[in-house]
């Protein structure tokens, strides 16, 4: 049987600090177990398994809140609603790409512009970004 982990152990386990362990406590995200009378509160092994997911969606870009959300889903087996939530969020990375692109194309006109100009001359990215 796995034994269970201190909060330090657990964090460096989950590849987080301490702080952030107790942060996700103070959000729901992970429960606190009780402390016995004498020693330090003991966190289940799972509970680093917990750690990473949180982590793994943080950087899928979810929120907190939605990942919150989604360990509810979890917890109901409510795979169609989370797989709605994961299809949401690709939609707005794809606008958010599409946005980037935009912002790319802009930016390199502007550079090209920049370029082309003669020494001493009024900064053409200024005048353009003024009158566009």
């Amino acid at each position: 049987m796995p034994e269970n982990l201190t909060i330090g152990m657990l964090a460096k386990r989950g590849g987080v600090n301490v702080e952030t362990i107790r942060y996700y406590q103070r959000r729901g995200l992970l429960q606190e177990p009780l402390k016995p009378y004498t020693g330090f509160r003991q966190y289940p092994p799972q509970s680093v398994r917990r750690i990473r997911f949180i982590k793994r969606a943080q950087s899928l870009g979810f929120t907190l809140e939605e990942i919150h959300g989604l360990l509810a889903l979890d917890e109901r087996r409510a795979c169609r609603e989370t797989r709605g939530m994961a299809a949401h969020k690709l939609e707005l990375i794809e606008e958010k790409l599409a946005d980037l692109s935009t912002m790319k194309k802009a930016l390199s006109r502007l550079v090209r512009a920049c370029d082309a100009s003669s020494e001493g001359t009024p900064c053409p990215i200024i005048h353009l970004l003024a009158d566009d």
